[in-house]
This record gives structure tokens, sequence and C-alpha cells, in this order.
């Protein structure tokens, strides 16, 4: 029997009945635990108390990334100055909202430090100790963290070897400005290269709100633009999408553990298995988190009146390729996609007084080219 909507809701916010070395360790903080396939609002999500930080939290394990990847959402009150920490693994921080400022430093070395604002993005090197300080005298602020923790601590269970290791990686922080804007490079991918797409490079991003170096994307439809992310010495790749209003992505899908946080826009992603099912609907705003399930197809609609972005942080694949990718193709063309995914979408755009933008040639058409103007600005 197929699991209903529900069924599947219900299921991905059950606690796991065989706990990991991850689920104990945060289960061991006390900081409140989210599962289920989404954050409505990482910025107001409710949070607690976590001592040892010195500072509000809450986890986030969300249907498609346990045992992969790690969300977690700091706040920090007006004024206050996180615990210092030493983190072993690199870790991507996106503010959700408010101003601040991160201390970082590696072993005996110089203390350094970085202001950042809402929807900036930075990294936290692995070996390195930080705090994390808020410069609003009034409002508290919110950061979500990423990491891959709860792949590591399948090799090594003791949390104490991620905080209380002795490896320090000086190099990291101290050779060249590690905290630089970020600039462009040539990419490694071969493709990109041919269409003179860039990689964003660096391990500081400002506002990425307005981020506008931005390169065309036919392959995923709706007359989108992309930028891919590197940051510097780090291993976690990422991206943004950013698609017009009253136009959707095609659908596609890939392994597990890639968390989607919304800078801007409104709209809603749909998810199902690439297997046939019941399809779980995602509603969105900026500040809105979802992790797809491995090998769940997944579509994202704007339905909103301005441009939608969205950022994603991977998990690595091998070397050899996604092996989630063997089967259905990952892709999903327009005209072979369910009739029922176009029918919902103008529904939802009639509900706001809005209409589809949409080109119908799309649908029919396998090789039909988005128009960008003369310059694909």
């Amino acid at each position: 029997m197929t699991a209903t909507a529900e069924d599947l809701m219900e299921a991905a916010t059950r606690p796991p009945r065989n706990p990991s070395p991850y689920d104990q360790y945060i289960e061991s903080t006390g900081v409140p635990i989210y599962r289920g396939y989404a954050i409505e609002d990482a910025r107001t999500i409710p949070v607690g108390p976590w001592p040892d930080r010195e500072c509000n939290a809450a986890f986030a394990v969300l249907a498609g990334q346990r045992d992969v990847s790690e969300i977690r959402i700091t706040e920090i009150p007006p004024g206050g100055t996180t615990r210092p920490v030493k983190f072993a693994l690199d870790e991507i921080v996106y503010v959700v909202d408010g101003r601040g400022l991160t201390t970082i430093w590696a072993g005996d070395g110089p203390k350094k430090s970085f202001e950042w604002s809402k929807r900036s993005i930075f990294v936290i090197p692995g070996g390195c100790t930080y705090q994390l300080s808020n410069t609003q005298g009034h409002e508290p602020t919110r950061l979500m963290h990423y990491n891959y923790l709860p792949t590591a601590m399948l090799l090594r269970p003791e949390a104490e070897f991620y905080f209380e290791s002795a490896f320090v990686a000086p190099e990291r922080l101290y050779s060249g400005d590690a905290f630089a804007t970020a600039k462009a490079i040539e990419s490694d991918d071969e493709r990109a290269r041919s269409l003179g797409r860039p990689v964003w490079f660096g391990n500081f991003f400002p506002d990425m709100a307005v981020w506008d170096k931005l390169d065309t994307y036919q392959e995923r439809g709706a007359g989108g633009f992309h930028v891919t992310i590197r940051f510097a010495g780090s291993a976690i790749p990422s991206h943004m999408s950013v698609f017009p209003p009253g136009r959707y992505k095609k659908a596609h899908y890939h392994g597990p553990g890639t968390a989607i946080i919304i800078p801007a826009g409104d709209g809603y992603s749909v998810m199902w298995p690439s297997t046939g099912g019941e399809r779980i609907v995602v509603p969105w705003h900026e500040a809105s988190v979802f992790v797809p399930p491995a090998r769940w197809y997944h579509q994202h609609f704007n339905v909103g009146a301005i441009p939608a972005r969205y950022l994603a942080f991977h998990a690595r694949q091998t070397s050899g390729g996604d092996p989630l990718r063997r089967g259905p193709s990952p892709n999903i063309e327009y005209a072979d996609e369910d009739p029922w995914i176009r029918q919902n979408f103008e529904q939802e755009l009639a509900k706001r007084g809005l209409r589809s933008e949409m080109p119908p040639e799309c649908y029919s058409d396998p090789n039909y080219q988005w128009s960008y103007g003369d310059d694909g600005d």
C-alpha cells in the first residue's frame, strides 16, 4: 500500500527507533530538536537554552538529512557573546537575522574578527576556535549552521573527538586574507568553463538577497539564474538559484543531506519519491528551510511578486558519481511532468491574483531555449 502524505509526515516527525551517535549527542544537550520535512521560519522557530554555549539553540533533523548533515539554529541575545568553541570540522554559517561579529583564532595564534549581517554566509574552518557576538543592543540575532557532523560520528562516535580535539589548522586562518569577500575563479567543470560560468570563491559572502553575480541556467528551466559557490579550503559545495515570478523549475533529484534556505521570495516546493508515491508540499518564504530526501524528486515554484532565491548547501557525493542517480532520470522535462504540477501552479497563482509566466512552448518543445535578452542580464 502506498503511504499517504499524512503517513509520510508522521513518519518524518517520529524520533528514530535506533538513535545514531549523533542523535544521542543532540539529545544530551537538552536543546529542542525539530523533525519533519521543513522549518517554516528559522527566524521564529522556538529555541531553548544551551548553557554549554551560552546561547539559545535548536537542532533540525529533517527527513532528508538524518545521519548526513547537521542543521542547527543559534540565537544570541542582544549584546551577547557565545562561549568559545573549538570544532574539528568545517561549518557554514548563514545569518538568518541580525548583525554581529565573529572572533576566531587557531591555537596560540592571534585573534581575527569580521562583521556579518542579515543573509550573509561565512565559514568557520575546522580546527579553529571561535566566538559569535550580537552587536545589536535591542534584538536577538539568529544563525543557521550546516556541517557534516552526523556523517563523521558514524565513523568516530565520541563527541569529544570533534569538540576537544588537539587538531589545529592555522594555515586555514592566517595564510592570506581568509575572510575577504568572494571573488570569481575559473570553474573546474568542463561544461561550466565552456559556457563561461565562473565559480565564486571565498569564505565570506555578503547579503545573498541582493547578490547579482549570476549566470544563466537553461538546464533547469524557468529562465532562471545560478551561481556556484566554493568556500576557500572547504569541501562543502554550495549554490544559489534565482528565478522569476510566475515560473517554476524542472523537477530533479539527488542524494541526501542538501539543506535549502530561502533568502528571498514566496513560493512552494513539491517533493515525492522517484519510485512514485504521495507528494509533500512545502510552502516557503524568507528563512524557510527544507531538505529533500534522497532520490525524491523536488520542484520549486515562485508564486510571489519578486524573483525567488534559494541557497543549497550540499552533502558530498563519492568521486565515482552518485549511485542514487541510477534508475529513473534525475530530471523531468516540462513535457513529461504530471499535469497536476501545472494545474496546481496555476491555481496557486490565481489565488493571489497572478498568472503563469511559463511560455506554452516549454511544455511541447523539449529543446525550448529560455530568453535572457542580449547579454543574459
